[in-house]
């Protein structure tokens, strides 16, 4: 990490400056973040943000070979799979741990998925950032490759809405209003046009869809999918006019099969210089110490159902082990000093958006989270310590 600008940071750091942050981000949309917003961003160096680049990259190219469309070919659970799936996956996020190795912090993988982050809330934020915190050089960005703003709400744009019209398009969610990410939904509908629309109030039509906008009816030709089976699955008392398996003249964007392709399953298959063990809980070797890992269900959300002290009796007990993963326990690094004197932990999602027709996905932006509690990924807190959401930034 960048101790110079930590530093003048740290000096700089005052309440109020913290507070203005969060008026920026709750008073410049139709609903706040409801989540905390960390005080702080994290400072990359150049050899760290190239390093964590090159990780995430590899990553998401191992997961465009043959051979890993050959393991993630069983991933789509039985009676969920969706008909007109896509050449390729519209977004990628993939979460690395922060850990240290010797007398240097490396990235060290927990998640991946193929599935939509917080992609217009982290512009926003860097926004806010910005206006908050003067100290920090404006020539510092959370996003990639060199991507202005413009261009950053093009890419986003050429891949949810492409060549429909805003009123065409829908982000698809459940009780979209009370959804924790909620303050993403309304940046997108100020940046796109797209409004968030609740799964039980599309109607369906021969193979069409459409939804009430303005007191009119409107067709949907693309819908931005952010609704997660693992919690429709849980919620038997919503009354849909349509079954995602059906066969839709719509364009999912991106298509829900992806979400189960790319995701925990995948990752007993990746082993890279990042990577640490994982095992299908069915295929968990006898010659593992059980202590070292973690238990996850793989297509939940948010820590949902993890088991931090698994045991091999509770693996037997499973009714569907092959819908588990047992990943070795990871150490976060605290490396990021706080004008409290104690030092962060945190972890880096890497947002990757791929429109259809382009060859290559493009890495857009990232967000952080950070905690001095115990930390095992993906918004989950072992010790209920705080969580806050930021971002990293890099020297352009």
């Amino acid at each position: 990490m960048d101790p110079k600008l930590r530093a003048a940071f740290n000096a700089d750091f005052t309440p109020e400056k913290y507070a203005a942050l969060v008026r920026c981000v709750n008073e410049s949309e139709k609903w706040p973040a409801d989540f905390r917003i960390s005080e702080t961003p994290i400072f990359l160096t150049h050899e760290f943000t190239d390093e964590i680049t090159r990780a995430a990259t590899e990553i998401i190219d191992i997961t465009r070979t043959p051979e890993f469309a050959k393991h993630a070919a069983s991933a789509v659970p039985k009676g969920l799979e969706m008909p007109n799936e896509s050449a390729h996956p519209n977004f990628h996020v993939v979460d690395f741990a922060i850990c240290g190795e010797g007398d240097r912090l490396v990235p060290r993988l927990i998640e991946l998925q193929a599935f939509p982050s917080l992609f217009g809330f982290q512009l926003l934020l860097l926004g806010c950032v910005r206006k908050a915190y003067p100290i920090i050089p404006r020539n510092w960005t959370s996003s990639f490759g060199g991507i202005k703003d413009e261009a950053y709400f093009e890419l986003l744009r050429r891949t949810i809405s492409a060549d429909s019209a805003p009123e065409n398009v829908v982000l698809l969610e459940i009780q979209p209003e009370k959804q924790k990410t909620r303050v993403d939904f309304a940046v997108t509908e100020r940046l796109l046009g797209i409004r968030a629309v609740c799964v039980t109030k599309i109607k369906k039509r021969g193979r069409q869809l459409f939804y009430d906008r303005d007191g009119r009816e409107m067709r949907i030709k693309r819908i931005y999918n952010r609704v997660i089976f693992d919690e429709l699955i849980h919620r038997p008392d919503l009354n849909l006019q349509f079954r995602f398996q059906d066969d839709l003249d719509v364009t999912w964007v991106g298509h829900p099969n992806w979400y189960f392709r790319i995701s925990k399953h995948s990752l007993p298959f990746l082993k890279t210089e990042c990577t640490s063990p994982a095992f299908l809980a069915d295929e968990f070797p006898g010659g593992e110490n059980i202590e070292n890992y973690v238990l996850k269900p793989l297509y939940s959300f948010a820590g949902h159902g993890v088991d931090m002290e698994p045991t091999r009796e509770k693996i037997a007990a499973l009714e569907n082990p092959h819908e588990w993963i047992l990943q070795k326990k990871i150490d976060y690094a605290a490396f990021v000093p706080t004008v409290d004197g104690q030092k962060s932990k945190a972890e880096i999602r890497m947002m990757f958006v791929w429109p259809e027709q382009d060859r290559d996905p493009t890495l857009v932006n990232n967000l952080v989270r950070m905690s001095q509690g115990k930390m095992m990924g993906v918004d989950f807190n072992i010790d209920k310590t705080w969580v806050g959401s930021s971002i990293a930034l890099h020297e352009r």
